[in-house]
């Protein structure tokens, strides 16, 4: 493996890089409604989901659906019911409910500060009158919700919601009963249906449609939150899809349904079936209808019934996208639902193939944590461990860079010598490669593990839900998710947006400078491996500076971390590479100094 083959490697390598950070910077649509990177777990596969697009808008074919509250005298309902407001709240969350549709209008995490206001995440955003977290509606997803008014009676963590309708002319009575626990994210959710004759409900197929909230807190704009997305996450059939919308669209998936929900950075709502036999499809709204911001809802469709009674049961997972409390609700023993075999860990964001490394560094991570309590004094740590384990292969990556500078005279003695013969060409320098004991695929060991540890490590600063408000330096990086600031502009700077960050400098400087001692006593080609090594010194720094400027600052803190050491580590081996020339410089001169003896000293 040549030079001009290493660094196709490389330049190949941070174009992928690239495609992380520049593609959400310039279209943030793309990254907010699920398109980037996909997980793969070992247990499951993740595919590109191949859903059925239709439209919800105004100019929608809707059924003709009537529904109409029952006002007869077997109902308790009555006219003068005013819409009001319940709340329910746990050591865990707050719901707060309306008694219209029976739907949440608020979902608080208590655990959890949103950054931007400092008052608890708000869970339910985008809520309005005509769509609402937990809202039904009788029929498919593009029927309007229910908004008539509830009789509502509560009992302790228990809200129970009844109502006696007319749908299509067929006296229908709908109850909805919320179950809440203490030390849960997970709340349960019971729709229970009567019809007053036994042929059930057949509306195109589908009885009715439950959602998610119509947008996932806290609140985000895709224009200005470039360190927050949305993702449209499903569980089919033992396999762990993204659906991948674009703004505006409403898609269909119809496979084998387990679970499906929507996820922010940090945070997910996922609606988990107790019987998911019972259910027709799921699909996905990415549509504008709130303050020009688009949704990110999910909806499951349950399946026509005969008979005059169902009774459903939904687990309503609403909290934080981190493997400690989402672990809880795949074994029943582990959590007060008894709710197991779901492998809701796989709405987990992972980075596929790389997730055992990415598994390695947050264990080592969260260690150093316990011993330091501050995250990012444990990346420092951590990337000195790294930098002591893979001295052995750079150390052996510069001499190998030696081997070559010695090789030279010779490689080009031969690219001279068989000019027009590229085969023999190929052979006589493997020849010389076996002859000199230097293996070229050597220098590729250490870059390739560098630059898997970067992409795991991307992940993991990009998803880590420890690191989110984790403070390193007050009042520069206090928060090792998102970039530091310096100082905010009025205005933006092309490329960098409107903020002034200091990581992102110091970063160049450190790479300027290791580039400049890595090169330090090295010979290099003429020509082409010339212009090659000066753009790799200068070029590479500038592109990284674009490309990483908004990163996250505990990827930064990393990779400017490693950059000092390297800076220390390649003084000691400019040290030991002099020393090595000098121990050969020493053993040449011993058979020239007996022929310069003079005529005398010879006969002596």
């Amino acid at each position: 493996m040549d030079k001009n083959t290493i660094w196709a490697i490389v330049l190949s390598t941070l174009v992928i890089i690239g495609s992380y950070l520049i593609l959400p910077k310039f279209f943030p649509g793309l990254n907010m409604m699920g398109f980037g990177k996909q997980a793969n777990a070992q247990t499951t596969t993740e595919e590109t989901a191949e859903p059925q697009e239709f439209s919800l808008d105004d100019s929608a074919e809707v059924s003709e659906l009537s529904i109409a509250a029952d006002y007869d005298e077997e109902s308790e309902d009555q006219p003068a019911l005013v819409e009001q407001k319940y709340t329910i709240t746990t050591d865990k969350v707050e719901a707060v409910f309306t008694n219209k549709g029976g739907d949440i209008i608020s979902y608080k995490l208590l655990d959890h500060k949103d950054m931007d206001t400092n008052d608890f995440v708000q869970l339910s955003d985008n809520v309005n009158s005509k769509n609402r977290t937990c809202a039904i509606s009788f029929g498919k997803a593009e029927e309007k919700i229910i908004d008539e008014i509830f009789n509502t009676e509560t009992d302790g963590k228990t809200i129970t919601f009844t109502k006696t309708m007319n749908v299509n002319g067929k006296k229908t009575t709908m109850r909805k009963v919320y179950s809440f626990m203490d030390g849960e994210y997970v709340f349960k959710l019971d729709v229970l249906i009567h019809t007053a004759d036994s042929n059930g409900l057949d509306l195109g197929g589908t009885s009715y449609t439950i959602r998610t909230s119509p947008q996932i807190g806290p609140h985000f704009n895709p224009k200005q939150n470039r360190y927050e997305r949305r993702e449209f996450i499903t569980f089919n059939g033992n396999k762990y899809k993204k659906i991948m919308l674009s703004n505006g669209q409403f898609k269909e998936y119809d496979k084998d349904l387990i679970w499906a929900g929507i996820a922010g950075k940090y945070f997910v709502e996922l609606m988990i079936p107790s019987a998911p036999e019972k259910i027709n499809t799921s699909k996905y709204s990415s549509q504008v209808e709130v303050n020009n911001y688009a949704n990110a809802q999910a909806f499951i469709e349950r399946a026509a019934f005969s008979g005059s009674d169902i009774s459903d049961t939904y687990y309503m997972y609403f909290g934080p996208r981190n493997d400690k409390d989402l672990k809880r609700y795949n074994i029943a023993e582990n959590n007060g639902w008894n709710l197991g075999g779901k492998k809701v860990t796989q709405a987990l964001q992972t980075s596929g193939w790389l997730n055992w490394l990415e598994k390695i560094l947050k264990v080592v991570l969260e260690m150093l944590n316990k011993l330091f309590h501050n995250w990012g004094v444990s990346i420092i740590i951590m990337t000195l461990i790294l930098k002591v384990i893979m001295f052995p292969l750079s150390k052996k990556q510069s001499l190998g860079s030696l081997k070559m500078q010695e090789l030279q005279p010779k490689m080009q003695a031969l690219q001279e010598k068989y000019k027009g013969d590229q085969q023999k060409l190929q052979q006589e320098t493997s020849k010389l490669y076996q002859q000199a004991g230097y293996n070229p695929a050597s220098g590729c060991l250490p870059m390739l593990f560098q630059f898997l540890i970067l992409f795991a490590m991307y992940n993991l600063f990009n998803n880590y839900f420890e690191f989110r408000g984790a403070m390193f330096i007050p009042h520069w990086i206090p928060d090792l998710s998102t970039g530091d600031v310096v100082k905010t502009f009025n205005f933006n700077i092309p490329l960098l947006g409107n903020q002034l960050r200091l990581l992102p400098v110091i970063y160049v400087g450190t790479q300027l400078l290791s580039g400049k001692i890595t090169q330090y006593g090295q010979t290099t080609a003429p020509g082409q491996s010339q212009a090659t090594m000066k753009f790799m010194m200068y070029g590479m720094p500038l592109m990284f500076f674009f490309m990483f400027y908004n990163a996250p600052s505990g990827l930064l803190l990393y990779w400017l971390t490693s950059n000092v050491l390297q800076i220390f580590q390649q003084l000691i081996i400019n040290k030991m590479m002099k020393e090595k020339r000098a121990e050969k410089e020493a053993g040449k001169p011993a058979a020239k100094v007996q022929k310069t003896l003079p005529p005398k000293a010879k006969r002596k």
